[in-house]
């Protein structure tokens, strides 16, 4: 039986728990990627199969609000944002929680402030091995309510494991997010790493196995992305690929494929496990079933896409990348972004700025069909507000109540 976690009731739903418990039991093995269809006369909400809080997040906030409630007389302290959700960490906030480092690592509060009494806990991303000898040389325990998300640190193990095998440890990753931060700094420890950004940067990286680039030109294009001392030319002879868990899964698989090819190319099929090390078993769970939903989600067709969740969340953009490339998208935090039926306010991917765009609903005589889907670190709360808000645009919401009632009495999904 899958875990279960204690977490506030407010990061509940009614809506999207029946939603939820409809699907769970009709597909427990999880087979079909398919979206729950909610029908209320102008809309049609096609809803991911599978999204919101994982395992990882779920974890993280039981052991949060665990420390909170066990230290009553103590300060308490979050070594940065505990997710990327600003509902969840400005709640934590208002129970008194100080948040110690900025997203970008960027100090608000001095370590030297810190008392050997006080609690800090470590937030879902998991840190660096410097900012856990840091704590503990002050006399902290950060180890205690140590929130590391389960799969972050499989893959610091299987980081661990290539480089005792002598193999490179390559960190598909964004270099500055807290999650890649401390990957890297695990993984220094036991092999030569490097951390690349998409598959444009694994290109590269292709060209210097391969010798299309001279080798004297890797530090300055890889700056700051490389473990000290690396030598390119003896340390990309034998390589593996692990990543941060919330890129897209599918991109790992072409980085990987990438490099295997080149591996091969180079050194010949016959060797090539002694060149490339086969790490598909780091891939995220809930990240890939996040994401294999969207796919499912678009594949049922729609005419524009909704994705909530915080606005620094990297496992949400990736799911709104995945949605624009199909139908317009608009990425926001919570209800309050949808503003009426003519504006809406939204996370611009590329510009990194919030916007508000005019006649955002398009106009048709047929039922409106809308994508809903959501980061990992967004509360199923959140999702309620957003069904909510647009079908009160469309004087539709006892129609809602009504529909989200036949998923309780009948727990059948409605529209097949």
């Amino acid at each position: 039986m899958a875990r279960t976690f204690t977490i506030p009731p407010f990061y509940r739903s009614d809506a999207i728990s029946r939603v939820k418990k409809s699907r769970q039991n009709l597909d427990q093995r999880k087979k079909d990627r398919s979206p729950s269809l909610i029908d209320i006369g102008p809309v049609i909400f096609k809803i991911a199969r599978h999204f919101g809080f994982c395992f990882g997040v779920e974890n993280a906030i039981e052991i949060a609000y665990r420390a909170i409630d066990e230290n009553p007389d103590k300060r308490v302290f979050l070594l940065s944002e505990m997710i990327h959700n600003p509902h969840v960490n400005g709640d934590l906030r208002s129970r008194g929680v100080r948040f110690l480092l900025g997203t970008d690592g960027r100090q608000l509060i001095p370590f030297e402030e810190l008392k050997p009494e006080d609690v800090v806990i470590v937030p879902a991303f998991g840190t660096t091995v410097e900012l856990f000898d840091k704590l503990e040389s002050l006399g902290v325990h950060p180890r205690k309510y140590n929130t590391t998300c389960p799969f972050v640190e499989k893959v610091w193990r299987r980081a661990a494991d290539l480089g005792e095998q002598g193999y490179t440890v390559v960190i598909h990753g964004k270099h500055k997010h807290e999650e890649t931060r401390a990957t890297f700094s695990h993984a220094r420890l036991h092999s030569p790493s490097i951390v690349i950004r998409d598959l444009t940067e694994a290109s590269v990286l292709v060209d210097f196995i391969e010798g299309k680039l001279p080798l004297r030109d890797f530090h300055a294009r890889f700056e700051g992305r490389f473990s000290k001392d690396f030598d390119a030319e003896k340390h990309l002879q034998r390589i593996g690929v692990v990543n941060q868990t919330t890129m897209l899964a599918s991109e790992t698989q072409e980085i990987s494929e990438s490099l295997r090819a080149a591996m091969v190319r180079r050194y010949g099929d016959g060797n090539i496990a002694h060149h490339f090390a086969d790490t598909r078993d780091t891939l995220c769970y809930a990240t890939s079933e996040n994401q294999s939903a969207t796919f499912g989600l678009i594949q049922s067709g729609g005419d524009l896409a909704l994705v909530v969740g915080g606005y620094n969340s990297s496992n949400t953009s990736h799911l709104v990348e995945l949605c624009s490339k199909h139908c317009p998208t608009y990425y926001v935090q919570d209800a309050d972004e949808i503003l009426s039926t003519t504006e809406i306010r939204h996370l611009n991917l590329e510009s990194g700025e919030v916007k508000h765009t005019s006649s955002w609903l398009p106009q048709k005589s047929s039922p409106l069909e809308i994508l809903i889907t959501a980061g990992a670190s967004c509360p199923d709360a959140l999702v309620d507000d957003v069904l909510y808000r647009v079908s009160e645009l469309f004087g539709a919401e006892q129609k809602l109540r009504d529909s989200l009632m036949s998923y309780a009495e009948n727990g059948v999904v409605i529209g097949g």
